[in-house]
């Protein structure tokens, strides 16, 4: 087997099992603690450091990885996910907002770090190939880990209706330490270090083109995630009745279907591609036909149609477009990247995709209280118009930017 080809399914394997936990605890808090009596905002500032967090992780963590390599990276993320999952393992008496909210610091921290570190992985050890290579590996890398985050929104939800919280987590936590040390064990050091110790200044990037993409995914995640994090899930217990298992078993078919589309996005969009990777137009079009639909879903709702199938049909379709979307976004920070650079530049982008995530849940929580989830819709409209207005200053990538 290719050396390359080796390291890239190590890398694979790693990320799924980390995403498995991050959907488990995503959804183990959320239903938890609505059980216990928290409102929708109160939820939402749960999320509030494992979101800030992101942030500075992806701002740093991209420095970081330059200088110590990406494997190092990616196995302090586990270790901290490790943490983070033991620490709401205590009496609910400790669980108070700053406890949860420190926890869930470290488990932002630790996604990051890990995410950061295997989507720079596959630039780092992509090798020759060109730019259908490159976005290939990125769309299966990114589709099969959102499809396992679906499936970790499952696992979380039936293992808490099947053993509790505390159980869930000790499960979730034994099973990432064991896939922490396998690939410890068989990835090489120094992938993607760079020859220089970078300075921390050079972590901003000086390529428009990079800076344009980290806006437009900024609004492209902030609008999932204004309505997807608190408020549907709520939504889905509150007002369709569904329990936990129902509400944790859609969003992780949901989950499961965006990843689908996405590690599927380069065979749907190559034709029109001849062989290379998609560019600024590619986006700026697909960010326009995703508007119409948290728009169309909101308009449903107002008009009095049914919410159950208005919510699962709509809620269908507004993820295939929006996994086409992030499928370009995330081939594109990588084509846009030197390789020596692709470290610091994954995690500037990923530091605005962060930001965009923390924007989206707390505002989840805050219009789903104050204006429901039709709200939130509208929000979500708003966010991805953005997004397309940026994506008018991205330029076609080189052909031999892989």
């Amino acid at each position: 087997m290719e050396r390359a080809v080796r390291d890239y399914l190590v890398v694979t394997g790693g990320y799924w099992a980390f995403t498995i936990t991050d959907g488990a605890i995503r959804m183990l808090v959320v239903l938890y603690f609505h059980q216990l009596g928290y409102s929708p905002f109160e939820i939402a500032m749960l999320f509030l450091f494992y979101e800030f967090f992101g942030v500075v992780t992806n701002l740093v963590g991209g420095w970081l990885g330059a200088r110590i390599g990406l494997n190092r990276t990616m196995h302090m993320g586990m270790a901290l996910q490790v943490l983070a999952l033991l620490m709401l393992t205590v009496p609910d008496a400790w669980l108070s907002v700053p406890y949860v909210m420190t926890a869930q610091a470290l488990s932002g921290i630790a996604k990051d770090l890990n995410k950061m570190s295997a989507k720079a992985s596959v630039k780092a050890i992509s090798g020759s190939g060109g730019g259908s290579r490159l976005f290939r590996w990125v769309a299966v890398l990114t589709g099969s880990k959102n499809a396992l985050k679906g499936a970790g929104f499952f696992v979380g939800a039936a293992l808490l209706q099947l053993w509790g919280f505390r159980a869930a987590l000790a499960i979730l936590a034994a099973l990432l330490a064991v896939a922490g040390v396998v690939t410890a064990l068989l990835l090489p050091g120094g992938v993607g270090r760079m020859k220089g110790k970078p300075k921390f200044t050079q972590v901003f990037s000086r390529v428009a083109a990079i800076n344009w993409l980290s806006a437009a995914r900024f609004f492209l995640f902030g609008s999932r995630d204004v309505w997807f994090v608190v408020g549907l899930p709520v939504f889905l217990y509150d007002r369709l009745g569904w329990d936990f298992m129902w509400v944790g078993g859609f969003l992780a078919l949901w989950v499961i279907g965006y990843g689908i589309v996405q590690a599927s996005a380069p065979g749907l969009l190559g034709r029109a591609h001849h062989g290379h990777g998609p560019g600024g137009g590619t986006a700026r079009l697909w960010a326009f036909v995703l508007a119409a639909f948290p728009a169309g879903i909101a308009l449903a709702l107002q008009q009095g149609w049914p919410p159950g199938p208005v919510i699962v049909g709509g809620l269908i379709l507004f993820g295939v477009v929006f996994a086409i979307n992030s499928a370009v976004h995330s081939y594109l920070i990588l084509a846009y990247s030197d390789r020596d650079r692709v470290a610091m530049n994954v995690g500037f982008y990923y530091m605005a995709n962060a930001g965009g995530r923390l924007a989206g849940t707390v505002l989840s929580g805050w219009v789903y209280q104050q204006h429901g989830l039709v709200g939130c819709l509208w929000w979500s409209t708003a966010f991805v118009l953005a997004a397309a207005l940026l994506s008018f200053r991205l330029p076609e990538p080189a052909h031999d930017a892989a």
